[in-house]
């Protein structure tokens, strides 16, 4: 295995000149565990059907009374794994929309035709969730590749359910798509493309070929962690990708981190500057240097205490050309 060397990429503060500090906490993005249908050659959460971790009654109880508490929480944000098969999806709705929040779903769309999950398009439709789905190509051939035989024809009857409830064309019912590029597999990196134009090449295609619609698409870069991190270091490519990165850093990005107003929490109630710390475990800490959980946080009855991102290496892949977030594109 590929060791990264300390000495090969520019510390990512020292490149900034400055430390990523915190604004206003408004966005809580939940990892309700790593249950999931799908196993997807991408996935940093490294995420599938033979995981178990989930959230537990307590967390979820505590998450409620987090939501509840402070109302600058504009956005309540789920995700997995597939978040809808992890315990505390529908309450963590629920109480999301009784406190009048904005809530994310992050769907693989695939789940729709998983026994005991086939209302979930019609669940949605009901409490107005908006939709991020992935589809990291309008190609068959490349979404298969990506997430598995059969997963891009169920993706496509699957935005045809929505589009049917209203989602895409209903102001209420958003409905939004994310593009992941293929992992590299050699040298000849590029950034994703253009997001603006890329929307439209999907918009064409899919209303051409199947009377599809939808909001936005997000373009989001392959972060180096979870299986895109085991399979670059595995073809020796993990710490090029890591420079290539690094030489397309563009400073216009900082102002939009995703991890400057959110707090990313796991199924433990643990808490995170953003997903990608969570999934390489790099916690978010007090000023004293304590680790910061959810009963913490609670406890102190103030979400805005970090007052410096933890950072590493990867968060050049959210900085890189026009950026990357979990909204996509940044500029």
């Amino acid at each position: 295995m590929v060791t990264l060397n300390s000495q090969s990429i520019i510390p990512f503060t020292q490149t900034t000149k400055q430390p990523l500090t915190k604004q206003k906490i408004t966005v809580l993005q939940i990892n309700l565990g790593k249950r999931c249908n799908l196993a997807c050659n991408h996935c940093h959460v490294e995420a599938g059907p033979k995981r178990t971790e989930e959230l537990s009654p307590e967390i979820c109880q505590q998450l409620i009374e987090l939501i509840n508490r402070f109302p600058q929480i504009k956005t309540v944000d789920l995700t997995g794994g597939a978040p809808e098969m992890n315990y505390g999806f529908r309450p963590l709705v629920e109480a999301a929309k009784k406190a009048q929040k904005e809530v994310i779903v992050r769907s693989n769309l695939t789940i729709y035709f998983e026994p005991n999950f086939e209302d979930l398009p019609e669940y949605f439709a009901k409490n107005k969730l908006r939709i991020i789905a992935s589809l990291p190509c309008y190609l068959e051939g490349n979404v298969d590749k990506q997430r598995g035989k059969g997963v891009y024809n169920e993706s496509i009857h699957a935005i045809q359910l929505l589009n049917k409830l209203g989602y895409g064309n209903d102001s209420n019912l958003v409905l939004d798509l994310v593009y992941n590029p293929p992992i590299p597999r050699n040298e000849n990196f590029s950034l994703t493309p253009d997001q603006i134009k890329l929307e439209k090449d999907y918009k064409t295609f899919l209303w051409d070929n199947f009377k599809i619609v939808f909001n936005h698409l997000f373009t989001i870069t392959n972060i180096p962690i979870g299986r895109t991190k085991h399979y670059l270091q595995n073809q020796h490519l993990y710490v090029p990708y890591l420079k290539f990165l690094e030489s397309h850093y563009n400073p216009g990005t900082i102002e939009h981190l995703m991890c400057r107003n959110e707090l990313s929490i796991d199924y433990l109630g643990n808490i995170y500057d953003c997903d990608f710390n969570q999934m390489e475990n790099l916690p978010a800490t007090l000023p004293s240097g304590e680790k910061l959980t959810l009963e913490k946080l609670l406890s102190l009855e103030n979400l805005d205490i970090i007052n410096e991102i933890k950072t590493a290496p990867y968060c050049y892949g959210c900085t890189a050309g026009s950026g990357s977030s979990c909204g996509g594109s940044l500029i």
